[in-house]
């Protein structure tokens, strides 16, 4: 088969949905055998995506049935209508596991401008896949076809059916680009006048916490490969999230956050708290003893406790129920985090995008309180944080929908790509101990970009 020719005879039937238009969506379900997922994402010459919770649910999307674009404070708002036009025109024939989603995110500050390296990020983004391959352990894999008509998706149906089938299932791992250089865009002695200028405010009473964050540029060897690179994630790191958000033009943000922003189904919402970290030990002994210390440090626990009320305050005025569980030890392979896990039943029918809206961003991310930490950062930081620490996922023509925070993240484009980390500040911060706490953050993508 010409996939080439394949590509663009059925490329037709796509359309946007920008405000005061819509568009009718026709999708097309078929159940298949294991299929590669990377075969879906293998281009970048349009949109794709990826997305992996941990729950077991796998995502991949390619091209553009419809999308979504909004910018400044009403763009939750903005990018709900939108989707809301199209989605209640869609004529799904298969099951609700493979229904069309969209996929996207927003970028942190609602004022960002599409620039490099964020080329192609606007401030809100969704894209509906013209093409989606579901994995689902309880309900197996699902290929499904989205267009503006039904010959054109059923017509795409039978050529990806034959395309994955003649693809390996399994996805190459590979190994790294290979790191030539590394380049911090904050310094260290800017580093320190930006926690002093926060402790002045923290002690003056104007804050609480802030979350300060850096940018570290890397030139590579060669060119990134990103479905390989999160595959090599996915090894090292299962039980996190795992994204990759590209578009036609500019670069692809991808990574694997360990935090939840907020899972909704139905009045049933899920999100946590994860704030405080220590490394990981050489051995099991020396594990507990930096979890201990994390479990006793008054600093740790007085930022995490901030998280947890913050959450509490956002949601409490959409719930009818809301329940804070145990604290727990979130170990990952290079760090341990304090976890909280909190879940609330709604009173009423919410769209997932207006729980996110209300939650973003946490003060995981951002602050307490969180005006005062926004003009923290926006006053302090030396880079723009684009897509970084904001809401990555997708919701469905239902209003649920699951979201990450986006971190342990980077944006690649060709041989370079800029990673993202930051740490929370409150009263007894050192700025040396934050210095390296933010480069412990950088290693789960930096140590995947190094050649092995």
């Amino acid at each position: 088969m010409d996939r080439t020719s394949g590509e663009r005879r059925l490329a037709t039937g796509s359309g946007t949905t920008p405000d005061g238009e819509s568009v009718d969506l026709v999708s097309r379900s078929r159940e298949v055998p294991d299929v590669s997922f990377a075969a879906v994402v293998d281009t970048a010459t349009e949109p794709r995506m990826m997305w992996a919770a941990p729950n077991g649910l796998e995502i991949a999307g390619r091209g553009t049935a419809a999308r979504f674009v909004a910018t400044g404070p009403d763009r939750f708002d903005r990018i709900r209508t939108q989707a809301k036009r199209a989605f209640d025109t869609l004529d799904h024939d298969g099951p609700a596991v493979a229904r069309p989603r969209a996929f996207g995110g927003f970028s942190f500050h609602d004022g960002h401008v599409s620039a490099p390296p964020w080329d192609g990020f606007e401030a809100a983004s969704f894209v509906v896949p013209r093409t989606i391959v579901t994995r689902d352990e309880q309900d197996g894999i699902w290929l499904t076809t989205v267009s503006s008509s039904a010959a054109t998706a059923d017509d795409r149906l039978e050529y990806w059916t034959e395309r994955l089938t003649e693809s390996p299932a399994m996805s190459s791992s590979g190994c790294g680009p290979g790191v030539v250089s590394t380049h911090r865009t904050t310094s260290p002695s800017v580093w320190a006048s930006q926690i002093e200028l926060s402790l002045d405010r923290i002690a003056n009473g104007n804050l609480a916490k802030v979350v300060l964050a850096q940018a570290l540029s890397v030139d590579l060897e060669t060119s990134i490969d990103v479905p390989e690179t999160l595959e090599r994630l996915r090894r090292q790191y299962p039980n996190c999230y795992r994204f990759l958000i590209g578009h036609d033009q500019g670069g692809t943000f991808f990574g694997a956050p360990p935090e939840r922003l907020v899972s909704k189904r139905g009045q049933s919402v899920e999100t946590e708290a994860l704030a405080g970290s220590a490394p990981r030990g050489e051995t099991p002994e020396r594990d507990d003893v930096y979890a201990e210390r994390m479990q006793d440090d008054e600093k740790l626990q007085h930022e995490h406790d901030l998280v947890v009320q913050a959450i509490r305050d956002q949601l409490e005025p959409f719930a009818r129920e809301l329940e804070v569980t145990e604290r727990t030890i979130r170990k990952l392979a290079t760090i341990q985090h304090l976890q909280t896990p909190i879940r609330a039943t709604l009173e009423d029918d919410r769209h997932v995008l207006e729980i996110v809206e209300a939650l973003h961003p946490t003060p995981a991310v951002g602050g307490v309180p969180p005006d005062r930490a926004w003009e923290t950062i926006r006053e302090t930081e030396t880079f723009d944080r684009g897509w970084y620490a904001a809401p990555i996922g997708w919701f469905d023509g239902n209003g649920d929908g699951e979201f990450a925070v986006g971190l342990r993240s980077a944006v690649a484009i060709d041989d370079t790509a800029t990673l993202f980390a930051g740490n929370g500040i409150v009263a007894d911060s050192d700025p040396e101990e934050e210095w390296e706490e933010v480069e412990l953050k950088f290693r789960p993508i930096l140590d995947e970009l190094r050649s092995q």
